[in-house]
């Protein structure tokens, strides 16, 4: 029977394809287009209201007034939760909260750049903050000026509010962990609500002036999209040195 011909030799064999350099497989930072503008613009506005306070007359008497205000005001439950907040959101607390977090996203996920990303951008709020503390040493509101005062802070450390830029900037850690996922625009919402509620209770206890906390908000941003912009910038030629087994080829953050 006549067999047909043996064409196989002819034809060519697929070759396995290389594996994806590690600079292919790292995905970047939401930013805004024009991420150092943007981010330059958000420090002039902090810097705005800084200079505003300590030059403008009558301003920090009329900020104690809101302070005090609240103050008059305390209740049992409020004051349970403001005062839990102070200590989840403090620096010891807040620090090991991150650390856990970036180390589970690093066992469980095996994803170290993901970790990395979420513990650099989580962090970046208190840099901030610390940064614009140097600059303009606002005194902390007096608490013997206060009705109630629940954590007399004294020092010049209050414009702006660590704990609410720490708030804000693990905000946009967790959104940028949780992005293009179903459960992005939840994260999204439930971070806006905690840096809102981080802030009340700043000023519920009154350690801090309005103005420290809504420039809190200003901050962090700018901290957070200016190191989407440097991460982006530079990270990818990092990465490149690292081994494959510690990153994801579909990792976010």
């Amino acid at each position: 029977m006549h067999q047909p011909p043996d064409n196989s030799r002819g034809q060519q064999h697929p070759v396995p394809m290389a594996s994806p350099a590690v600079g292919t497989r790292f995905r970047a930072l939401p930013q805004p287009r024009h991420w150092l503008p943007v981010g330059a613009l958000l420090c002039a506005a902090v810097v705005v209201i800084g200079l505003a306070v300590q030059l403008l007359p009558g301003d920090t008497a009329a900020e104690l007034g809101f302070d005090q205000a609240l103050s008059l005001h305390h209740a049992a439950a409020l004051t349970a939760v403001a005062m839990g907040i102070n200590l989840l959101f403090g620096p010891v607390a807040g620090l090991l909260l991150i650390a856990a977090a970036a180390l589970a996203i690093w066992v469980f996920r095996r994803d170290l750049i993901n970790a990395v990303a979420f513990g650099l951008t989580a962090c970046s709020g208190w840099v901030a903050s610390e940064a614009f503390k140097l600059i303009f040493a606002r005194q902390r509101p007096n608490p013997a000026l206060l009705f109630d005062p629940l954590a007399p802070e004294t020092g010049s450390n209050s414009f702006p509010s660590g704990h609410t830029c720490f708030a804000v900037a693990l905000a946009f850690a967790l959104y940028f962990l949780f992005r293009g996922t179903r459960w992005a625009k939840t994260v999204a919402v439930a971070g806006a609500v905690m840096a809102v509620v981080v802030a009340w209770s700043r000023l519920y206890i009154g350690v801090h002036y309005p103005t420290d906390v809504a420039s809190s908000f200003l901050a962090a941003s700018a901290a957070a999209v200016l190191l989407a912009g440097l991460w982006n910038r530079y990270t990818p030629r990092l990465l490149e040195r690292l081994p494959a087994a510690t990153m994801r080829p579909s990792g976010r953050i």
